[in-house]
């Protein structure tokens, strides 16, 4: 990370939901089995074409991916759960007023994170007292259990660290997720970013 980076989260860490609740979460950021990478390897920086298919009105795609995906990405294929979870993210979302683009950095995070499952404490393989689609931790400031696993509040309080980002929109999507989060894995959410927005492209408008 670098040293503005860290400042950034340091500064951010310690917020109440009203402020955005930042902290430490992350499952181990790993490669999970089930997990395919593309069969193409995008180049960093590399602009990958995202259209909206279902759904009325329209998705502005300029937006989804406007800095172009960075790294080899990854790809699973979601239960009706973790779909649900996804179009709970993007209410959640709308609810707070930001755009596409805040969706897409808030589903790659989760797809990092829990897989977009909305984990509960998963004993020795817990990382510590993280829990929730975001990996939370209520020991740092997140909120109870019980608000944590909850979407729509996880997400506004993701959201909420993330429009404490001074210039997020103008980060690579991981980044910003990592200025948030402070992970220990801090550049794994790149790889998600093709299917958050085509995700979000599917069911913003869903």
């Amino acid at each position: 990370m670098t040293t503005s980076l860290r400042t950034a989260a340091l500064g951010i860490a310690g917020l109440t939901l009203a402020g955005g609740a930042i902290a430490a979460p992350a499952l181990a950021a790993q490669h999970t089995p089930g997990v395919q990478a593309a069969s193409t390897a995008a180049a960093s920086a590399t602009t990958t074409p995202v259209t909206a298919t279902s759904g009325s009105g329209s998705v502005d795609t300029s937006k989804l991916i406007p800095h172009g995906v960075q790294g080899e990405q990854s790809r699973i294929t979601l239960s009706d759960e973790q779909t649900d979870n996804v179009k709970g993210i993007i209410a959640a979302t709308k609810k707070a007023g930001m755009d596409e683009r805040a969706a897409v950095v808030a589903i790659a995070t989760a797809l990092q994170e829990s897989k977009l499952e909305n984990l509960g404490h998963l004993g020795d393989r817990n990382d510590h007292d993280s829990q929730g689609l975001f990996q939370q931790r209520p020991s740092s400031g997140w909120g109870t259990v019980e608000q944590i696993t909850d979407v729509e509040y996880s997400t506004t309080a993701f959201l909420n660290g993330l429009k404490a980002v001074d210039g997020w929109q103008d980060m690579p999507l991981t980044e910003a997720a990592q200025t948030v989060q402070v992970s220990a894995y801090p550049d794994h959410y790149a790889q998600w970013e093709t299917q958050a927005a085509e995700l979000v492209a599917q069911h913003w408008n869903s």
